[in-house]
């Protein structure tokens, strides 16, 4: 982001500079940590530590996609659109460097209305309350005028180099671990609907009640698991990894292809989040929980920095004609079909 406008932040005129100029005033609140240069210039610099390679993601937002502007409050959407990217740097073991974030905004969400500030700076509310306390600083990104809300988020992290966990070294025998609990952020996306079809005014997301708060948390607010993915690193407890977005079903069938195993779950050992269902659990997505392995000669802790951790289950030989994914079940082994989210299917 280049921003050339003098105006001070919290100035509500119109116009692209305008914005640049609030972006960046709340974006230097952070701390610049890695960044040496961040918004201002047509390129960021960062600087990393010696013996460090860069770990790169990239995730694309969009509205009517990825969350209804009927449904989800700004500071949710800005909340979800990073933690997207700062999961995947949680997978790989590595350390958040900077986010670089750009916008498609139809014109009028840029623009406060009586007595509310614009869905844009609501939306950079959660975005940097997230970036704050997971020490990623907006280093850059770009604006564009849109017919739609499109938010693009690059994270840049870091790891020392040859350390990052990949989802290709699960080895027979490995056994299954999972952070958290799954199908809370299904759960809370089905409630979410429910709230919306019954709220009076259909053109704003609805209001969410205390009783409410806890259920929709897993959707609304995902915590990245970033400190757990450091300590698999650091201690090199984890032989391979990714994070939960599309389902624990078609997850797990990505991480036995790279690995060339099939894995076994055992249905009775699933931590499922007390709002949802099984089939939630297996095919939902958004979780943004951890899936790894480890050798069964490891020890892990319950707790990883206060996240529990549970086997689920173990990986096993790959044979042709075979399912890759078996679920152990009361009345004996079943197939388990890749039921997550896949774009274009």
């Amino acid at each position: 982001m280049r921003a050339k406008s003098g105006k001070s932040a919290g100035v509500y005129a119109p116009g692209e500079l305008a914005l640049l100029s609030r972006i960046r005033s709340r974006a230097a609140m952070s701390a610049p940590g890695a960044v040496r240069l961040g918004i201002g210039d047509d390129c960021a610099l960062l600087r990393l530590r010696p013996g460090e390679e860069l770990a790169v993601t990239t995730d694309l937002s969009i509205e009517g996609r990825h969350f209804r502007l009927d449904w989800h409050q700004p500071e949710a959407v800005g909340h979800r659109t990073l933690a997207r990217g700062l999961s995947d740097l949680a997978a790989m073991g590595a350390r958040p460097v900077s986010a670089f974030l750009s916008l498609g905004l139809p014109r009028n969400l840029t623009t406060a209305t009586t007595g509310q500030p614009a869905w844009v700076d609501r939306f950079l509310q959660g975005f940097l309350e997230l970036a704050e306390a997971c020490q990623t600083p907006l280093a850059g990104g770009d604006l564009a005028e849109s017919p739609m809300v499109v938010a693009d988020i690059v994270l840049v992290g870091a790891v020392p180099r040859g350390k990052a966990l990949l989802r290709s070294g699960a080895r027979v025998g490995d056994l299954l671990y999972v952070t958290g609990s799954l199908g809370g952020a299904a759960a809370g996306l089905a409630r979410l609907g429910e709230l919306a079809a019954g709220a009076m005014n259909t053109a704003r997301p609805p209001s969410i009640t205390k009783k409410n708060k806890a259920l929709l948390a897993p959707h609304l607010y995902p915590q990245p698991r970033i400190l757990q993915g450091l300590w698999l690193r650091r201690r090199g407890r984890a032989t391979a990894a990714l994070d939960l977005s599309d389902g624990l079903s078609t997850d797990l069938a990505h991480l036995c292809q790279e690995s060339s195993v099939s894995a076994e779950v055992d249905l009775a050992a699933l931590p499922i989040h007390p709002a949802a269902t099984l089939k939630q659990a297996l095919d939902g997505g958004e979780d943004y929980e951890l899936l790894f392995t480890a050798p069964p000669t490891f020890r892990l802790p319950h707790t990883i920095a206060g996240v529990s951790v549970t086997r689920i289950g173990r990986m096993v030989p790959s044979h042709p004609g075979s399912p890759d994914l078996t679920l152990l079940t009361p009345g004996g082994p079943q197939p388990l079909e890749s039921g997550g989210w896949e774009h274009f299917s």
